[in-house]
């Protein structure tokens, strides 16, 4: 899968260290649910001040958030479907605060690293469909994102 990571953010240090654990929770992801390599997904990384404002505008919540998904095969009603053949399969748009991902590895006591990776498979999960509206479907997603963080070796 081709990763774009895009650094938007000058509050936490951007390094290859942390473009490294993006990389290998999205290699993780693409193995065990034998994703595409025709893929495309982009991460952009920012501060809690940028992605409040996107909470802001495409969910009405005046606050920063950690992660944000927007899917772009994701259909709307009314929205005629479209089926990919041979051609890039575009999933879409990660965001997520860097800034955000150091206060909750302090907040839940383990590693930036840890953190950075689960924000990554939970908007990853949210890509490819999965979501947490009600207890079933919480429970679901909880345990791809523990399968996920063991295969890539950040675990608690």
């Amino acid at each position: 899968m081709d990763t774009m990571i895009i650094n938007q953010q000058d509050k936490v240090n951007y390094n290859r260290d942390v473009q490294q654990v993006i990389l290998k929770v999205v290699k993780t992801i693409a193995k065990l649910g034998s994703i595409p390599k025709n893929t495309e997904l982009s991460i952009l990384l920012v501060d809690n001040s940028y992605i409040k404002d996107l909470n802001y505008v495409y969910r009405n919540v005046n606050s920063a958030t950690d992660v944000l998904s927007f899917a772009m095969n994701e259909l709307t009603e009314g929205e005629p479907a479209f089926t990919f053949t041979n051609e890039v399969n575009v999933l879409g748009d990660i965001v997520i605060s860097l800034e955000k991902a150091v206060e909750q590895s302090k907040e839940y006591g383990h590693s930036f690293e840890r953190e950075l990776g689960f924000l990554v498979a939970h908007g990853l999960l949210h890509l490819l469909g999965y979501d947490h509206e009600n207890e079933a479907e919480e429970k679901v997603m909880r345990e791809l994102e523990k399968k996920i963080l063991q295969a890539a070796k950040l675990e608690r």
